[in-house]
């Protein structure tokens, strides 16, 4: 067989390449890892812009869907900012349910800590067992002047540590903050202009890969989108069963505060794997100023809630809205979660699901079945 000279260049080409990453592997690693930390808010930038999309899109569809003219150019600024609204107030709202009672179980704590000190304190005083430890402190060879000096050196290194780890938290802070400003930028930038820029990514593709190629893609990159954004609305619904299902519950059995803890937990649950312990932990300390026993009854109420919730209630409605069969999703949080934690959780079901759907749309294709969405 005879090579041309393009092959070879493109041979030597490829194996210079190789042999660069072989040898320069942990500089390019380091390289990469740096231009991934430089570009995350253009990173969260683009996931904003994609869950803001799935509701500019529905709005869309409400407002004005046969506009022309100013009225087709002023729907999708209207339906942004509409979206924008919509989420800070449902946010807001939730908050406001919950930050005040929070507020009043925090002051109620300290409000009677006083009260629980001087109980604690006529125990000492009175019980015989505490009698009996405060003899045998008092017999005991203690060394209180070296206690005294270990206990300043640590004193003194602890305020160090937490100056400078003040310093460390407004700088984290300050920088999340300006992240968060550009990233929300980029986003609104990126949903304003989808179609333009949408129009230019296929022009490039179009000039430089090959036909088949962007044919390939562009099926993919549809079936991916379609999953992603049914996952998207699946995990709202199932948010939003888990909250109602915890207020009935709470209602149930006369828990107190079960409007604003529900709501809480509804939303915590849109966060993967930790929502469910941020929401818990809220409840229970608007419970626990109430009544100590109900608050441990409610989280063995929330345990077997998220039992139900994670076993049953997830799998059929996230999966069913992606079409993936309920032991693949387990399988698909599962296998993300021991992969890439919180994020390969989030991101495990959708990939599962779009490669389960590109398996089965090219099997059926083989069969000569219609394919359907």
């Amino acid at each position: 067989m005879k090579v041309t000279r393009k092959q070879l260049v493109q041979l030597t080409v490829g194996a210079a390449v190789f042999l660069l990453i072989i040898l320069y592997s942990a500089q390019l690693w380091a390289g990469l890892k740096a231009l991934l930390a430089t570009a995350t808010p253009l990173v969260i930038g683009a996931a904003l812009a994609y869950c803001m999309n799935l509701i500019v899109v529905r709005l869309e569809r409400v407002l004005w869907p046969h506009a022309q003219g100013l009225g087709r150019r002023l729907r999708r600024p209207v339906a942004i900012v509409s979206a924008i609204v919509l989420t800070v107030v449902i946010l807001a709202g939730v908050l406001r349910l919950v930050v005040p009672q929070f507020v009043a179980a925090v002051d109620g704590f300290f409000t009677s800590l006083p009260q629980t000190l001087t109980k604690l304190n006529d125990w000492l005083t009175k019980s015989d067992q505490a009698t009996a430890l405060t003899k045998k402190l008092a017999s005991a060879d203690i060394d209180w002047s070296s206690l005294q000096q270990k206990a300043t050196r640590y004193l003194s290194a602890g305020v160090s540590g937490l100056f400078s780890g003040s310093l460390s938290l407004v700088s984290s802070v300050a920088g999340g903050v300006v992240n968060f400003i550009l990233a929300f930028t980029f986003a609104i930038y990126l949903v304003a202009g989808k179609e333009g820029i949408g129009s230019r990514l296929n022009r490039v593709g179009d000039a430089f890969l090959p036909a088949k190629f962007m044919a390939k893609l562009r099926y993919v990159l549809h079936e991916a989108d379609l999953m992603f954004s049914r996952f998207i609305v699946g995990q709202v619904t199932e948010a939003f069963i888990l909250g109602t299902l915890c207020t009935l519950g709470m209602l149930l059995f006369r828990f107190p505060n079960a409007g604003s803890i529900g709501a809480f937990i509804g939303m915590t649950a849109l966060i993967p794997m930790l929502g469910a312990y941020i929401g818990g932990a809220i409840g229970f300390v608007l419970i626990v100023v109430v009544s100590p026993l109900k608050a441990v009854l409610f989280l063995v109420y929330l345990v077997c809630l998220q039992q139900l919730e994670g076993n049953l209630i997830y799998p059929r409605v996230v999966g069913g809205s992606i079409g993936l069969p309920g032991i693949l999703v387990l399988a698909a949080v599962t296998v993300g979660s021991g992969i890439g934690g919180v994020l390969g959780m989030l991101l495990g079901v959708p990939l599962a699901a779009t490669a389960y759907r590109l398996i089965r749309n090219a099997t059926w294709r083989k069969e000569g079945r219609p394919l359907s969405e």
